[in-house]
C-alpha cells in the first residue's frame, strides 16, 4: 500500500492537532496556535479586503480581544461597529481603526439598553454581515442585572440571544460568532440553578457554568435561526486585562504560554470573513471544529437544552412582543446591583 508524503503529511498534522488538544496547556496557549499555523490543514487566511462594503458588529470592542479582532475585521476593509458598555473607552480603539467605524452604547446585562441599541441599528438601516458577541464579565460577588438575571449568564447568553434576535431581518444570511471560554469544559449545564443560587457563589464557576449554556444553545439556536451561521469559538489561554483582573493566580501560573489577544482573535475574524461554506452550530477553536464536551459528565442531554432554551425565551418575551411589559422585575435605577 502506497501513502504519498502529501498523506503522511496530514496524518502526521491530525496527530500532532490532537496530541496539542489533550494537552490542554500546549492546545490551548500560544505554543498550540503558532505550530498549528504551519500543519497541512490550517485554513487559509481570508483573501485581502474580503470584507470591504461589509458592516460587522462586535461586543466588548474596548479592550482585549474586542480590540484584536475589530482590528483585524477593519483590515479586512469592514465598517466595524463596536457595541461597547463604556462608548468613552471605545472611542480612541474606534479612531486607530484602519477603516471606519461606529461607537454605539449597550450594556448587555440591562436587557432594556440592548433593545434600545438594537432599535437604533435598525433605524439606521444597517444591515450586518456578521455580529460578534465577545463582551464578557466575571462579577467577583453574585450580582443581579436590572431585570433580576444572574450577571454572567445576562451577559453571556441572554443579552446576545436578544440583540441577535432584534437585528434578525438587518443579519439576513450573516454569520453569528459567539466567544465562549475552554473554562466551559469543566462545567455541566445547570438547569436546576441557572441564577446560581443553590451553592456559594464562585466567580469562575459562574461564568464558565453561562460559557457552558452558551455552547448548549448552539444547535438549539442554529435550528431557530436557520437563516444565518451560528458558530462558537474558544480563543484558548489569552493574556488580556481581563484574565489579569479576574483571574491573577491563573494568569501568574500560565504566563509563559499565554496567547496575545491578536492570536485569541483570529478565529473570530476567520469565520466572520471565511467565503468557505461553514457548518452551523458548532464550536471552533484555532479554525478547526473541536468537540463541546471532553469529559462524559458534562454532556447535556436533548431535553436539557430544551429547558434552557424555553428559560431564555421566556425571559426575553417582553421585549420580542409589542406591548408588553419590558421592565419584569426592574430595580430601581437601572443598575446591576450585587446580592449578599
Amino acid at each position: 500500500m502506497t501513502v504519498s508524503l502529501t498523506g503522511l503529511a496530514g496524518l502526521a498534522g491530525r496527530a500532532i492537532d490532537k496530541a496539542l488538544d489533550a494537552s490542554i496547556a500546549g492546545g490551548f496557549g500560544e505554543p498550540g496556535y503558532l505550530l498549528r499555523r504551519h500543519l497541512p490543514a490550517w485554513p487559509d487566511d481570508p483573501r485581502p479586503n474580503a470584507l470591504v462594503g461589509k458592516h460587522i458588529a462586535v461586543t466588548g470592542a474596548s479592550s482585549g480581544i474586542g480590540v484584536a479582532a475589530s482590528r483585524q475585521l477593519s483590515d479586512l476593509g469592514a465598517h466595524v461597529h463596536l457595541i461597547v458598555r463604556n462608548p468613552d473607552k471605545a472611542t480612541p480603539v474606534a479612531a486607530a481603526l484602519p477603516g471606519a467605524s461606529t461607537v454605539w452604547m449597550c450594556d448587555l446585562a440591562d436587557l432594556d439598553s440592548v433593545a434600545t441599541c438594537a432599535k437604533e441599528l435598525d433605524e439606521k438601516g444597517i444591515d450586518l454581515s456578521g455580529l460578534v458577541h465577545n463582551a464578557g464579565v466575571m462579577p467577583a460577588r453574585h450580582t443581579l442585572t436590572p431585570q433580576g438575571f444572574e450577571q454572567s449568564m445576562a451577559v453571556h447568553v441572554l443579552g446576545p440571544a436578544l440583540l441577535t434576535e432584534l437585528l434578525r431581518r438587518r443579519l439576513s444570511g450573516g454569520r453569528v460568532v459567539l466567544v465562549t471560554s475552554g473554562g466551559m469544559y469543566a462545567q455541566r449545564l445547570r438547569i436546576d440553578d441557572l441564577a446560581y443560587r443553590e451553592e456559594p457563589y464562585r466567580p469562575a464557576k459562574a461564568y464558565a457554568r453561562s460559557k457552558r449554556a452558551q455552547v448548549e444553545l448552539l444547535q438549539p439556536l442554529q435550528d431557530r435561526w436557520s437563516d444565518l451561521t451560528v458558530a462558537a469559538m474558544h480563543p484558548g489561554w489569552v493574556d488580556t486585562p481581563g484574565v489579569r483582573e479576574s483571574l491573577p493566580g491563573f494568569a501568574r501560573l500560565t504566563h509563559p504560554v499565554l496567547r496575545d489577544a491578536d492570536a485569541g482573535a483570529d478565529t473570530i475574524t476567520w469565520l466572520a470573513a471565511t467565503e468557505t461554506r461553514l457548518p452551523g452550530g458548532r464550536l471552533w477553536h484555532d479554525r478547526q471544529v473541536r468537540p463541546s464536551n471532553r469529559l462524559g459528565h458534562t454532556a447535556a442531554g436533548h431535553d436539557e437544552r430544551d429547558v434552557l432554551l424555553d428559560w431564555v425565551y421566556e425571559a426575553l418575551e417582553p421585549w420580542l412582543e409589542p406591548g408588553r411589559n419590558p421592565h419584569p422585575g426592574r430595580e430601581e435605577g437601572g443598575l446591576a446591583r450585587e446580592v449578599e
